[in-house]
């Protein structure tokens, strides 16, 4: 137990957050019911004055905690991979930034753990942080049998910052699949909702029109192999269970080796393989430093051996995402809104301070008017004029004045 008073300056990571969140964070050993005692007493204080629990704090501030309160901290446990497990970790990464680690998960590895399955990308994740670090942080999910790029978060904040990105739709997210047939519009979008299907514990989706969730994808046909398969791009609006899966072969065009979907119809004839391919091919992102990641994943064997035995060439798709700037989140709306009315206040500010002054104001622009007669402003003669030359050139008729009454 520590008999000295801490300060601790709040990272980009915790910016925004509530104090008593930031304890759990960085003092777990710290219970919410001493934070909330220090609080209540003054002993807590950022940058010097007193708070709440719930307050929210921002990065560069200085957080005082009292003496007390907290146990030694252990060392959190990792978990002991073996040299095979770490070295498929190494194969699967594709980019590590401050905030984030990119990888290229295979087919047929779970990203999370369950009944059964010891063997997933979570399990993994160890082998990118070591025992004095933050374990990192799954902050979305892609099928088993569904391969390509897997943000994972290098911290808690990184990953509250990812996870909106993902929930408000900002992220840009394309996917590559083959699928049975070709579509009669080539590019169009499938509006269907969806719902766990009934008898199936929840491990099967299908369209719901009446109680389903509301589900999007943005399609394109690239190309197309005779009437047999076609190449498309898919980019999923929503982020439902399966919904790329659901939504194609509701159309009537499941994604090649898709049988949980497709059934039997899912599998061509030949020497395709009759793994799934559907492959989330890249992913464009904001993060918190105020760049942009865009990060794009490599095929798996099986797909790319697919692309060339059905003639595709990779090059007629950059896999680009829908055009425009990403919506805005609510907080950037905000900010957005605030600096507008702070603008607004500080013009009419200006205007109320030339009012006093007795300095006429133009109401249209809200600047000073000039003193003086307004100029005249008349046609110009010379280059761009709306005039005629003919009209400029021509002299104008000289009026006489009649001679007024009682004058000679």
């Amino acid at each position: 137990m520590t008999d000295q008073v801490r300060q601790f300056t709040v990272a980009d990571d915790d910016h925004d957050i509530r104090l008593d969140r930031w304890f759990k964070r960085h003092l777990p050993q710290i219970g919410f019911g001493t934070v909330s005692k220090w609080a209540r007493t003054g002993q807590i204080r950022v940058n010097g004055k007193r708070v709440k629990p719930d307050d929210r704090i921002e990065s560069g501030q200085i957080i005082r905690v009292p003496p007390g309160g907290d146990t030694p901290s252990k060392q959190r446990e990792v978990i002991d991979l073996s040299p095979e497990e770490r070295i498929e970790a190494e194969e699967m990464l594709i980019r590590q930034t401050r905030s984030a680690i990119i990888i290229n998960k295979p087919p047929g590895l779970a990203t999370q753990g369950g009944t059964k399955t010891t063997k997933h990308v979570d399990r993994l994740l160890d082998a990118y942080a070591g025992a004095d670090e933050p374990r990192p942080r799954l902050v979305h999910r892609l099928d088993k049998d569904t391969s390509g790029v897997l943000l994972v978060a290098r911290s808690a904040g990184s990953a509250a910052f990812f996870s909106k990105r993902f929930s408000g739709r900002s992220a840009k997210k394309i996917y590559w699949a083959l699928v049975v047939g070709v579509p009669d519009v080539t590019n169009g979008t499938i509006e269907a909702p969806l719902a766990k299907q009934p008898g199936t514990g929840g491990e099967k989706m299908h369209v719901d029109m009446e109680n389903g969730q509301p589900a999007k994808t943005l399609y394109r046909v690239v190309e197309r192999a005779g009437n047999a398969a076609s190449w498309v791009e898919l980019q999923p609006m929503t982020g439902r269970t399966h919904q790329l899966r659901v939504h194609m072969a509701a159309i009537g065009h499941p994604i090649v080796g898709d049988g949980k979907y497709g059934g039997p119809d899912s599998f061509l004839t030949g020497t395709i393989s009759r793994k799934m391919h559907l492959h989330a091919r890249r992913l464009i992102i904001d993060a918190p430093d105020g760049t942009t990641l865009d990060v794009t994943a490599e095929l798996p064997e099986h797909f790319a051996a697919s692309m060339e035995q059905l003639g595709f060439d990779t090059g007629l798709s950059m896999a680009e995402p829908e055009q425009g700037p990403p919506p805005m989140d609510k907080a950037t709306k905000k900010h957005v809104a605030k600096q507008h009315a702070k603008q607004y206040r500080k013009e009419r500010r200006g205007e109320r301070r030339k009012r006093a002054d007795g300095t006429p104001i133009d109401r249209s622009s809200g600047r000073s008017k000039p003193e003086g007669p307004p100029k005249k402003s008349g046609p110009k003669k010379g280059k761009g004029s709306p005039v005629p030359k003919a009209l400029l050139n021509k002299k104008k008729p000289v009026r006489t004045a009649a001679p007024k009454k009682g004058k000679r």
